[in-house]
C-alpha cells in the first residue's frame, strides 16, 4: 500500500508538472500557444479557458474528494493528450512526446488512485 502511495504522488506531481507548464505556457506565451493553435487548425480563442481547465483538473485531482469530478478530471485530462498526441502527428512537428509522458503519468496515477481508494472504501 505505501508503495501505491509513494507511486500516485511521484506520477501525479509529474502529470502536474507537465500541466503547469503547458498552462503557464498558454497564459504567458500566448502569441507563440495562438501561431501553433492556427497550425494546428484549432481556433485561438479557446486558448485561455483551456488554460483555466487545466489549472481546475489540477485542482480536482490535488484537492477534491469526489470521485465523479476527478473522473471528470482524469477523462478530460485523457482526451486532451489523445487530442495533442495527434494534432501533433498530422502535422509533423515531432513535439508529440510531452503528450506521451503525461499520458504514461496520467495512466499510472489513475490506476494508483484507484487502488488506493478502494482499500479505503
Amino acid at each position: 500500500m505505501k508503495t501505491t502511495k509513494i507511486i500516485y504522488y511521484i506520477s501525479t506531481a509529474l502529470l502536474t508538472v507537465i500541466m503547469l507548464f503547458s498552462a503557464g505556457m498558454y497564459i504567458f506565451n500566448h502569441e507563440a500557444v495562438a501561431a501553433l493553435f492556427t497550425n494546428f487548425g484549432y481556433p485561438t480563442y479557446i486558448i485561455y479557458p483551456y488554460a483555466i481547465a487545466k489549472l481546475l483538473g489540477l485542482v480536482a485531482l490535488w484537492f477534491l474528494s469526489n470521485k465523479t469530478i476527478k473522473e471528470w478530471a482524469y477523462a478530460g485530462f485523457f482526451f486532451a493528450f489523445i487530442f495533442a498526441f495527434f494534432a501533433h502527428v498530422m502535422i509533423g512537428d515531432g513535439e508529440q512526446g510531452a503528450s506521451i509522458a503525461a499520458m504514461v503519468f496520467l495512466i499510472t496515477s489513475y490506476i494508483t488512485n484507484k487502488k488506493i481508494t478502494n482499500v479505503r472504501s
